[in-house]
């Protein structure tokens, strides 16, 4: 079986590769590739490909998706997932973009039973198995990278890496080695030392979004963990470290080797 999934990868890597062409116009754009090895980017590469032949593109609202766009969400998607594979990301295969910012009207049913109606704007969301949805406005923003710690990609992406376990609680399925105690401490002395800065009005050092719940932190910190891990090593160091396990990659190396 390994046999015939290796061959039918390296046919798709043969057959469907991203043009040499526009892989390059579209990594030189993206703020989160600076200071990548040559061998990262390659292997970004692959897992991009494999991405873009197993999901479905979806413009809404009348925005037609060119080439570029489609490969701009793909890079960004695989770059959590550099380190262990485009396994994880199975399971689903639509992407729906927006031209902009979507509004959802909805109810939802709490722990305790209480149905809560829910009408708000919204820059991108995902579900375990269902699609994932955008807003190009916001991808086409972060591309430039001009406010640190904000990628709503990889922030989707961490929702979807973060429910493999079950739910959305901020702890996905761990690696052989990881330990979990030491991942729970880390992650929940930063995220309840968040909370009381936002709750008493003080200057929050990362997005106070990350306040709103575990989940929500996990994907915030992982934003921050590519996109400005300087910020999230000089406040939550033991959490960049657990992501650095997690993600088996370390940002923070790229940027001091700019």
């Amino acid at each position: 079986m390994n046999f015939f999934k290796r061959a039918r990868t390296r046919y798709i890597l043969h057959r469907h590769a991203i043009a040499h062409a526009l892989w390059a116009e579209v990594a030189e754009k993206l703020a989160c590739l600076q200071g990548m090895t040559a061998v990262e980017k390659a292997h970004l590469r692959e897992l991009s490909t494999l991405f873009l032949h197993e999901k479905k593109f979806f413009g809404a609202q009348e925005l037609q998706l060119t080439d570029a766009m489609r490969v701009t969400i793909a890079i960004q998607a695989c770059l959590p997932v550099l380190g262990f594979g485009i396994g994880c990301l199975s399971g689903w295969t639509e992407i729906i973009v927006y031209p902009g910012a979507f509004r959802i009207d909805r109810d939802d049913r709490d722990e305790a039973g209480v149905v809560h109606h829910q009408e708000q704007a919204l820059i991108g969301e995902s579900w375990s198995r269902g699609p994932l949805i955008l807003s190009w406005d916001d991808v086409e923003r972060d591309m430039q990278g001009k406010q640190s710690g904000r990628n709503v990609v990889i922030h989707e992406i961490a929702h979807k890496l973060d429910v493999l376990n079950g739910s959305a609680n901020g702890y996905p399925p761990l690696h052989y080695g990881m330990d979990v105690t030491q991942w729970a401490a880390s992650l929940s002395a930063a995220y309840q030392s968040l909370v009381r800065r936002v709750e008493h009005h003080h200057r929050a050092c990362i997005d106070p979004y990350a306040a709103t719940n575990p989940a929500e932190f996990f994907a915030v910190i992982s934003e921050y963990f590519f996109c400005a891990p300087e910020i999230l090593h000089a406040h939550f160091a033991e959490v960049y470290q657990q992501l650095q396990l997690y993600y088996r990659q370390d940002p923070l190396s790229r940027v001091h080797c700019e």
